[in-house]
Parts: C-alpha cells; structure tokens; sequence
C-alpha cells in the first residue's frame, strides 16, 4: 500500500478515503477507472467490510466515485467549475486549479457584419469585424470552444496576437478595459464541428455561454463558449 502521510487520531474510514483521492490526484486511477472492490480494500487496510464501505459511500456521495450496479466502483468525471461571477480567462481559471492550459487557434479572419451581428455590435452592415476559434484544454482535455467576434475600433491588434501564449480574454482585458457585460447560459447539443474539437458525441448537450462585453461605450466582443456538459459547471457568490 502506497503511504499516505496521516495523523495517529485520523480515523480508519478517512484514512482509506484519503489514501483513494491520492491515487486518483497522482493519476494511478484515472477517470472511468474501476478501483478495487470493498473485499480487496478489506484485504489491503485489515479492516471491517463497515469501514471501507463508509470510505466509499462518503467518496461516492462527494461525487468523486461512482457505483454501478452489478460491476463495480469508478472513479467519476469531474466537472471543472467555472465562475460567473468575475469574468477571468479561462487560462488562469485552469492556473488556479493547479492544472496546465493549452490553446489551438482553429480560425482567426478578417469578416464582415452581417445584420445580425451589425445589431449586435450597434455598427453599420458590412463594418469590418475580427474572428476566432480557439479550443482550450486543460490537462489535455478540450475543454472550451471559444468563438469570438471582436471590434476593430477597440481591439485594433487582434489579429496580430500569439493565441497561443495569450488568450482573447487577456488581449481585451488590456486593449478595451472592462465597462460591463452580459451573458446567457443554455444546454444547446453540439454542431458536428464543434463535438469535432471537443472529442465528444453530437448527441452530448453542451453549456453553451454567450457574452457581451462593452468597453468605453461600445461593444468589444461578443462571444460564444462551447463546454461539455459532462465535463463543466458554472457556479459563483456575491458578498453583501
């Protein structure tokens, strides 16, 4: 049994529970990983089968384990969270969470309002505009969409960024500083390209966030942000 630093009065259940989270934290049981049955933890621990069950069943309730029925015990998908809150780039969102960010620009072109997006902007039809894709990973795993289009009046370097060093966030944060915003959330299913760069199934609903962000009195960009919905959740607090 691999050694986990513990205190002489941490109790025998959360030993065993602590012992499962650092497999699962230094990558021995990743997730949808079966992890041994309650008998083998009974062996391994010298334990009542009561005390391995606690473990797993506090595990399981945490979200962190997941049983099924009839074949076994998994190491559950975890969900990253995101706040709505504080609008942050999602690369220091992954930062935060101790985990590696990685980008890859799909698209980045010059366009066109069309009447849509000329509402949207409050600019006439036709008015120049910048475009990108760019899907984000954390740990390797694609875990955002991102499809921007962004005003040249107040991001006039957009096209010239190294999005892989930069996120559109952070360009903008420092080229039109933050007046407000606004966003919309709905589970919407995944057009085939876009299940293409998450690596998920068309059939899987996606969290799908649209932004708003003004600066000095215009509209800078407008966003769409694709996540699996297996994968994410979006949660947040205000203080008063």
């Amino acid at each position: 049994m691999e050694a986990v630093a513990q205190s002489e009065n941490t109790p025998i259940f959360q030993r065993i529970k602590d012992y499962l989270l650092s497999q699962i934290a230094n990558g021995t049981w990743k997730e949808g990983d079966v992890i041994p049955s309650e008998q083998a933890l009974v062996k391994q621990f010298g334990v009542s089968r009561m005390t391995v069950n606690r473990a797993v069943r506090e595990l399981t309730a945490e979200q962190v384990l997941t049983r099924r029925q009839g074949s076994g015990t998994y190491v559950a998908q975890q969900k990253v969270q995101a706040t709505l809150v504080e609008i942050r780039s999602i690369a220091d969102e992954i930062r935060a969470r101790g985990h590696a960010h990685r980008s890859s620009l799909q698209q980045l072109e010059r366009g066109k309002a069309s009447e849509l997006l000329a509402r949207q902007f409050d600019l006439p039809v036709g008015h120049p505009l910048f475009h990108s894709v760019i899907v984000h990973f954390e740990n390797g795993v694609p875990i955002q969409v991102e499809d921007r289009w962004a005003n040249p009046k107040l991001a006039p370097d957009y096209m010239e960024q190294d999005y892989a060093s930069i996120t559109p966030n952070e360009y903008l944060m420092r080229a039109a500083p933050l007046q407000d915003a606004t966003y919309s959330i709905e589970a919407l299913p995944a057009p085939r390209d876009v299940a293409d760069m998450l690596a998920i199934d068309t059939r899987q609903p996606c969290l799908v966030l649209r932004r708003q962000t003004r600066s000095n009195g215009q509209v800078a960009s407008l966003a769409t942000m694709w996540h699996p919905g297996h994968r994410y959740q979006f949660a947040g607090s205000v203080g008063y």
